[in-house]
């Protein structure tokens, strides 16, 4: 389609003469400007991907894919239950657990916080605890007395391993003056960094048979949280629970119980797609400006060209090699400096953060202690795309300008 003539003669307009620097540098702008369109797309759309992945795994990670209920408050055969559960296809562990919340004392320190009692095989299956704990160890973690806290509820509350951190819990016993708040103080035994700021704050971990005793639920529990192997598709999994127990149960998965917080994170994401293509489309417009004053100040070599024999469709052709060259080398420049700077955001941010002093991302906003980025290669492949169809639109009306040239007017206005 394209010529030597046409890459020849494109080649030269792309190469700024004495006297033409102003239209040069308006090329230069308008391939700066799609280059950081597209970077900024493919680095936005990245945080936001691993945003929500990190964010998913680590939810997952201490919450469970599922959750089974009994139709009451409790589960009393939880160990039948447990069994039944970890024989459906799919299902990698099921973990009989108590859970409750409670007010968090140590000192002065005061603070809402959720009490899970489990096993300690379930616990150093929930490797989002067991392999992170940075002081203390899962093996203390038995009898009726010891208690693993997250590192964030460590620092504010002052604990360290041996320390004691009282749980004081609404559900008491009915006296004659009301009902009494039931008081226990723990040993920490272990110190544990989820990566996600609440629930370092937030979550406590006792024995199954502790947290039995203190919430008065000899021989029950609460739920039974289930592991599957495909979080991504819970539904089956789901399905299959509830047929496997008759109904006798309230299976609800992750897609129910944060559905809220998910749905926005995909909205924001749709929405920040929209806003920032728009960058794109700025840059393509700055395209067609360079490419139409390209037109005007090569009018008369446009006439000349004509009359040596060169058809419109050549002249058309030579304009649009002009405008994708621009168009096809922002666009991969782009994506080159977008996929690098993906791939070292954590020192970018580490490195902006010394320079000015200040925390670039807080994780007590934002949930995790880390800036995440993950690379989606088909996402990458979309926003090229769109970028290079955007930026071949916006030579077509310079182009078919061009081709429409009169030589016979160019030459006499020149």
């Amino acid at each position: 389609m394209f010529g030597p003539f046409e890459r020849m003669v494109a080649g030269r307009y792309l190469h700024a003469r004495r006297g033409e620097r102003f239209v040069s540098v308006i090329a230069i702008f308008s391939l700066v400007g799609i280059a950081l369109g597209v970077a900024t797309l493919i680095i936005v759309m990245s945080v936001m991907n691993g945003f929500k992945a990190d964010l998913l795994g680590r939810i997952l990670g201490l919450n469970g894919d599922l959750s089974v209920f009994g139709v009451t408050r409790t589960i009393s055969d939880y160990d039948d239950v447990a069994a039944r559960v970890r024989r459906v296809p799919g299902v990698v562990s099921a973990a009989p657990l108590v859970e409750s919340q409670v007010l968090l004392n140590s000192g002065s320190y005061n603070a809402g916080g959720l009490v899970r009692g489990m096993t300690r095989a379930d616990l150093l299956a929930l490797h989002e605890v067991s392999d992170n704990l940075v002081a203390g160890s899962v093996d203390d973690f038995g009898g009726d007395d010891t208690i693993i806290v997250g590192t964030t509820l460590a620092e504010r509350a002052g604990l360290t391993v041996g320390g004691r951190l009282t749980l004081v819990s609404p559900q008491g016993a009915a006296t004659a003056f009301g009902t009494m708040p039931r008081v226990r103080a723990y040993r920490v035994v272990g110190i544990f960094d989820a990566g996600v700021n609440d629930y370092n704050a937030s979550y406590v971990f006792l024995p199954l048979h502790a947290a039995q005793v203190y919430f008065q639920l000899p021989g029950q529990v609460t739920q039974v949280q289930v592991m599957t192997r495909d979080a991504e598709n819970v539904g089956p999994i789901r399905q299959a629970i509830e047929k496997v127990m008759d109904g006798n149960v309230r299976v609800m998965d992750w897609t129910q119980s944060n559905n809220a917080f998910f749905g926005a994170v995909q909205v924001e994401q749709n929405v920040m797609f929209l806003i920032l293509t728009l960058i794109i489309l700025v840059a393509a417009f700055n395209v067609i400006s360079s490419l139409i004053m390209m037109v005007k100040d090569k009018s008369a070599d446009i006439a000349v060209l004509r009359t040596l024999g060169a058809t419109r469709g050549a002249i058309m052709r030579i304009f649009l090699m002009c405008g994708a060259s621009v168009g096809v080398t922002g666009t991969f420049a782009g994506t080159g400096l977008g996929i690098v700077f993906c791939l070292n955001i954590e020192h970018i941010r580490q490195l902006l953060q010394r320079i000015t002093g200040t925390n670039l991302f807080n994780p007590e906003v934002y949930y995790l202690e880390h800036l995440p980025a993950r690379l989606i290669w088909s996402q990458v492949i979309e926003v090229i795309v769109m970028a290079l169809v955007l930026s071949l639109l916006a030579t077509l009306y310079p182009s078919w300008r061009a081709a429409k040239t009169d030589p016979v007017e160019a030459l006499r206005h020149e």
